[in-house]
């Protein structure tokens, strides 16, 4: 049987596979924010090389600024979040535990992979230090890329935990539960940006984590608990927009969404209001498009595919920097490597790197094919392994933000 007749073989598969309720829009928007976190990464993250051959971090947003809409449409964990919660509530309707039962499934699902590509680069780091001698300045470098997306899931366990809180004031409050979050961020960014800046210490804009990420979380319970309308929606996408292009316009917010080395400011983290007016703006366009969504993904070419990224998402998120890492570490024995290893500096830097993706999407695939075990319940991992495992994982973090 030739592969394209394999293809739609297992599309048919999974179509019929596919129970009648499944929200097919709100799935295919979590795969579509999924894959924005690779592709982000990998078009907007290169490394240079120094003389001693180590490998560091650089961004091609610091030569070429005028790239940074490109991160306006690759930054959407808004929509993470937002389906995130709205799956979450649905989730959490359905338990036949207690909410305790709930929390501790949902939390292991998250918690399991983070574990396993921790450990794992463990006991790389030393295998590729004393090996084939990768230096120290290059395994920092990888130590930072691979525990970068991760924070991601610390916030988002946060984020989960407070669901049964979330669907109280969804309940009570309807879409305005999210209004004080978004409150809070723009009181700290005044605080942070305003005309006493200078008196402010340097912490308070880790006030901005959990709610500039819980806002969008909390318009998906709302959205789940069917108290968020068209009318809502259009008002997220225009009110969204319109403060979105106030902030870059009239306050002198950073254009790019994403942190630009040498620059002082950064969007995301923590997150600014900036960053919460673009998740409004997507979520309200989220709603609205999610029928016409849900009839696309009818079709069962389109619809395989999202359920694969789907059952893969924990796989990705944390796996997808070790694939572009498993390209770029090798080629730095060569010298410069256009599109990988040199300078992000020029247009044929990019042109090159646009020729990357797809290896790094075959690594990440072979990679995935290994990895995607650490999603399952470790049900053949004693209390020893575990132990072990978190060791690892531990002495991976104090190595991975510089702290050993």
């Amino acid at each position: 049987m030739s592969a394209p007749a394999l293809v739609r073989r297992a599309a048919r598969r999974i179509e019929a596979a596919t129970p009648a309720h499944r929200d097919r829009a709100v799935d295919g928007l979590r795969a579509l924010a999924l894959l924005a976190v690779p592709t982000g990464h990998w078009l907007l993250g290169g490394f240079t090389r120094s003389a001693d051959g180590a490998l560091h971090n650089a961004s091609p947003l610091g030569a070429f600024p005028g790239f940074a809409p490109v991160s306006w449409v690759l930054q959407m964990l808004g929509i993470f979040f937002l389906v995130g919660g709205y799956a979450s509530v649905l989730s959490y309707r359905r338990r036949k535990g207690s909410t305790g039962d709930w929390l501790r499934a949902r939390l292991a699902r998250l918690g399991r992979p983070v574990l396993g590509v921790t450990a794992v680069w463990a006991v790389l780091l030393p295998l590729l230090r004393f090996g084939p001698g990768v230096p120290v300045d290059t395994l920092r470098t990888a130590s930072t890329l691979v525990i970068q997306p991760l924070w991601f899931v610390g916030v988002y366990t946060v984020v989960t935990a407070l669901t049964p809180l979330c669907v109280r004031a969804a309940r009570r409050l309807g879409v305005w539960a999210a209004a004080p979050l978004l409150g809070s961020v723009a009181v700290v960014d005044l605080l942070r940006y305003g005309p006493y800046a200078d008196a402010v210490p340097s912490w308070l804009g880790l006030l901005n984590i959990l709610p500039g990420w819980l806002f969008a979380y909390q318009l998906g319970v709302s959205w789940g608990e069917g108290r968020v309308t068209r009318r809502h929606a259009w008002a997220l996408l225009l009110g969204g927009a319109a403060l979105f292009a106030a902030l870059l316009l009239a306050f002198g917010y950073p254009a790019s969404m994403v942190g630009v080395p040498g620059e002082a400011r950064t969007n995301s983290h923590p997150p600014s209001l900036l960053v919460l007016a673009l998740a409004a703006a997507q979520s309200g366009a989220a709603v609205l498009l999610r029928d016409r969504l849900g009839a696309l993904l009818r079709r069962p070419a389109l619809w395989a595919p999202v359920v694969v990224v789907n059952l893969s998402a924990m796989t990705v998120l944390c796996w997808h920097q070790t694939a572009m890492l498993a390209a770029a570490v090798p080629a730095a024995y060569a010298g410069e490597v256009p599109g990988l290893v040199g300078a992000p500096d020029s247009a044929g830097w990019i042109l090159a790197r646009l020729a990357w993706l797809p290896v790094f999407a075959g690594l990440l695939v072979l990679i995935g094919r290994y990895a995607r075990g650490f999603e399952s319940p470790w049900t053949g991992a004693g209390p020893a392994r575990r132990a072990l495992a978190g060791l690892l994982a531990a002495g991976f973090g104090v190595f991975a933000l510089g702290l050993g």
